[in-house]
């Protein structure tokens, strides 16, 4: 699955751009993925309600995101993180793949 950086979080981007390659378990919440990172970066324009696919960064727990469906704290139909988060790049393809990915399942990130 490839990614793209875009969005409105340039810094949050390189900080993580930089950062790559990566490797962690996945902890699901939800249609969520979320993994600590070595990043440490502040609120940039932070998202309290995200989009299927979205690239988030989590300011309180380092923490990278993919969105690719509702969480525990949504309402309704939208995607909402647990407290907003910096929203940086998006999944190349279909978001909803991430369904197959369990908590503890290794994940790697690295540049293309």
């Amino acid at each position: 699955m490839f990614a793209e950086f875009t969005g409105g979080s340039p810094e949050t981007a390189r900080a993580i751009w930089d950062a790559l390659p990566l490797e962690a378990k996945a902890s699901t919440w939800g249609d969520e993925i979320y993994f600590s990172i070595p990043v440490d970066a502040d609120a940039e324009d932070p998202r309290e309600v995200v989009e299927m696919g979205d690239l988030g960064y989590w300011p309180p727990g380092g923490a990278f995101c993919i969105f690719f469906g509702p969480t525990p704290a949504s309402r309704g139909d939208e995607i909402r993180p647990a407290s907003p988060v910096n929203v940086f790049g998006r999944v190349e393809g279909d978001p909803r793949a991430f369904k197959s990915v369990a908590s503890g399942d290794p994940v790697r990130l690295e540049r293309a």
